[in-house]
């Protein structure tokens, strides 16, 4: 029975922010199917039930945890993670960008996001990413060298058509103002809705939050770091950049970043960004 309370209030402390947003009246790009799924998604987590689960990861699913962990689609459904989201938090996030919506979730200091695919079976959960802000603000940032070599003016990642090569080309540009603190050109190359969380960040960093602590040349725990791997997906306007990053004197960074286009250039809407408590790659 004590089992049973326990898995209950798991279901609850996962699915209350997707329940709450699902009695919201409906906007014009909730799609019923994938609140659907994402709901699914938190029961089947919470239960936990690898083979309800297993219909819902997309076959590029990767599951990072608040320390960093990254386990991929097989290992998950080996031995379901459990959610490090606990008690009620606000209303989930969402933003549809046609064939990938995005799900943010908090509570407290606990910040989850959810990247939902759709395939041509149906909305797919392409990532799962914990971040856990600190306590306090931080008193130093993990950057890149002071030339930036890499990722201003290059990542360790080939494009393999011009779509991708358009995407790190603006990524690069992000990173490069982000470095050089030049605001306007930074704001250029982020949408309105842009939001980031960091582990080395004492909160969530909308595009107003972001910008005011670039002008003040203060990084706020976010900062470009050296990229040494990565896996582009681009889903028509929309692509998923997966990035291992190593910066010097700091603990690796697992990072999802979410890119729309817009106005013919392509722009960031969502950066989350984990360290890697144990060092190593994914």
């Amino acid at each position: 029975m004590k089992t049973l309370h326990r898995n209950a209030l798991a279901v609850a402390a996962l699915s209350t922010a997707i329940l709450l947003t699902a009695a919201r009246p409906a906007a014009a790009a909730d799609d019923p199917s994938l609140l659907a799924a994402d709901q699914n998604f938190a029961q089947a987590v919470a239960k936990p039930d690898a083979a309800a689960l297993g219909k819902l990861l997309d076959s590029d699913f990767v599951w990072i945890d608040a320390n960093g962990r990254v386990e991929k689609r097989a290992q998950v459904l080996g031995s379901v993670p459990k959610s490090g989201l606990s008690g009620a938090g606000g209303a989930d996030v969402r933003h549809d960008y046609g064939q990938v919506e995005t799900v943010e979730a908090n509570s407290g200091k606990m910040h989850v996001l959810r990247v939902w695919v759709k395939r041509p079976a149906g909305w797919r959960a392409l990532v799962y990413q914990e971040v856990q802000s600190l306590d306090a603000p931080p008193k130093t940032t993990p950057s890149a060298s002071q030339d930036c070599q890499n990722p201003c003016k290059s990542v360790g990642y080939t494009p393999k058509t011009e779509t991708e090569r358009a995407i790190i080309t603006a990524y690069e540009g992000l990173e490069t103002s982000a470095m050089t603190h030049n605001a306007a050109d930074w704001d250029a190359h982020t949408g309105e809705e842009f939001i980031a969380a960091s582990s080395y960040s004492d909160r969530l960093l909308d595009k107003p939050t972001r910008l005011g602590e670039l002008k003040r040349a203060n990084m706020a725990g976010l900062a470009p770091t050296p990229l040494v791997s990565a896996k582009l997906l681009v889903f028509g306007d929309a692509a998923v950049l997966r990035s291992h990053h190593v910066a010097n004197q700091a603990k690796p960074l697992e990072v999802t970043r979410v890119f729309v286009k817009r106005d013919g250039k392509w722009v960031e809407v969502v950066s989350y960004q984990t360290a890697v408590q144990g060092g190593g790659a994914s």
